[in-house]
């Protein structure tokens, strides 16, 4: 981490690097006071409504008191969705969230959104990889949010599976064609839940705070999933993915694309009550991500027990079944060897470091080719949405979500549970014997790679003495 300061104590303009990442800072960047007041605000349309909406028709869990629900029981849920339509024509706060999610802003293209949706499943494999372990693996490196996920109980070794796979489900909703994120689509109506549930979710904590300060220290962290928490989620999934995640495993979008998957993220952000005018063009997205980097990303002890409780989910398990010392060589690939080591994740051997290489040459060979020949390009998408739906949302068999959550609030923030506690992974159901499935995978790619390398090399060197000898005869 290497930044230049004047001597008014502000970063110098000019190159820096911030985490592994190399970027010119310019007075277009926003510093971390330039960043503070939106710490302060919150999407008070959304937080309103569902105030409301607690008025007319309480949820089930107010019959017992704050603090001192057990976030395990299962307890008849409202859908909060379902009762907008219902009264948004009766009750005017819950209207205008009715009113602003149905109105289209003046900016959407649709036919550039639908382009957007199709850069994430020409890229499907390496973007689901981004998504997972650098966007929200290594996203736990800012301390200040954590606090709050720190205290819903999601990223609970036992539940932290689950929950990715819910937030996959939404990934793929928004991305899966253009019905499914107009009005009324499945895309869109998840980023509404997710709204919603944000709104509960900060109504709780903030509840809680009011009766015990000593829970949430709202005037150092800010209000509960306030607009920058926001902001950085979005950024996370969109110019994280475009500028690191995928560069760092050999692949460069195109100007066009980089342009259409922003603006499909913009349309999400503004579905989901977040400020969005930092994604209005490429490069006011790429300062916004750069000065995240440098305000937010300070990773603290929760920070890492989320981080590892993240790994600990995820290794030896379905459809993947990759080991523990693969996963970390992924997030050292992406997140880079001062994050991971912050985050208290083991460094990884070199063995699988090699076989993260041979997992990006195999992404770049799919990636460069299938997009360079448009019938290859529309049969792998096609591919890749079917697979990515089946693999992690449909069949349960092979680890699957197996259910379409409609993201109700289940893990509800506790006095008596305060933190989440980094645990130990969940047993596989049985011994692992060998490489995982990916792994493989990789291995075949690497000494696919290098096999042809070699070749190559040989050619040359044959070739070069043929040469050589050609001259000599010739002498």
């Amino acid at each position: 981490m290497v930044l230049a300061y004047n001597d008014e104590g502000h970063i110098k303009y000019g190159w820096q690097e911030h985490w592994g990442v190399k970027f010119k800072w310019t007075p277009e960047h926003l510093t971390s006071k330039d960043l503070e007041p939106l710490i302060h605000t919150y999407d008070t349309v959304a937080t309103e409504a569902v105030e409301r909406l607690d008025e007319i028709s309480p949820s089930p869990s107010k019959t017992e008191p704050l603090g001192r629900e057990d976030s395990t029981e299962k307890k008849p849920r409202r859908d909060l969705y379902e009762l907008l339509p219902e009264h948004a024509y009766t009750d005017e706060k819950i209207g205008r969230l009715w009113r602003e999610i149905n109105t289209v802003p003046g900016w959407v293209d649709w036919e550039q959104i639908e382009r957007g949706q199709r850069v994430f499943y020409r890229y499907g494999g390496p973007a689901i990889t981004v998504l997972t372990f650098l966007s929200l693996l290594g996203g736990m490196g800012s301390g200040r949010t954590v606090e709050t996920l720190d205290r819903t109980g999601g990223f609970g070794v036992e539940v932290v599976r689950r929950r990715l796979l819910e937030t996959t489900q939404h990934t793929l909703n928004v991305t899966h064609d253009l019905q499914s994120i107009k009005p009324g689509g499945d895309g869109f109506v998840d980023s509404v839940r997710v709204r919603l549930l944000h709104a509960a979710v900060r109504r709780r904590i903030m509840q809680m705070a009011k009766m015990n300060p000593e829970y949430y220290d709202v005037q150092t962290l800010g209000i509960p999933i306030n607009d920058l928490d926001c902001i950085a989620t979005i950024n996370a999934f969109s110019a994280t993915l475009i500028w690191i995640g995928l560069p760092r495993q050999g692949i460069w979008l195109r100007k066009q694309e980089i342009a259409d998957y922003l603006a499909l993220w913009r349309y999400v952000a503004y579905l989901m009550g977040t400020p969005h005018d930092w994604m209005s063009t490429p490069e006011s997205a790429r300062h916004m991500m750069e000065s995240l980097l440098v305000a937010e990303i300070k990773p603290s002890k929760a920070s890492a027990n989320l981080a590892n409780n993240i790994i600990a989910g995820l290794q030896d398990q379905p459809p993947t079944y990759a080991s523990r010392e693969f996963i970390c060589a992924q997030t050292y690939w992406l997140n880079g060897r001062e994050l991971s080591q912050a985050l208290g994740i083991e460094r990884p051997g070199l063995f699988y470091s090699a076989l993260v290489l041979g997992q990006c040459i195999l992404f770049m060979t799919l990636s460069y080719v299938n997009r360079s020949i448009s019938y290859l390009d529309e049969r792998n998408i096609k591919l890749v949405r079917k697979a990515l739906y089946k693999i992690l949302l449909q069949d349960k068999s092979k680890g699957a979500l197996g259910y379409t959550t409609k993201f109700n609030l289940k893990y509800f923030p506790s006095l008596a549970k305060p933190s989440t506690e980094r645990g130990s992974a969940p047993n596989p159901g049985g011994m692992r014997l060998g490489l995982g499935r990916i792994e493989r995978t990789a291995l075949i790619s690497l000494l696919t790679s290098a096999t042809v390398v070699g070749a190559a090399f040989a050619w040359c060197c044959a070739t070069a003495v043929r040469w050589l000898n050609s001259l000599l005869v010739d002498y």
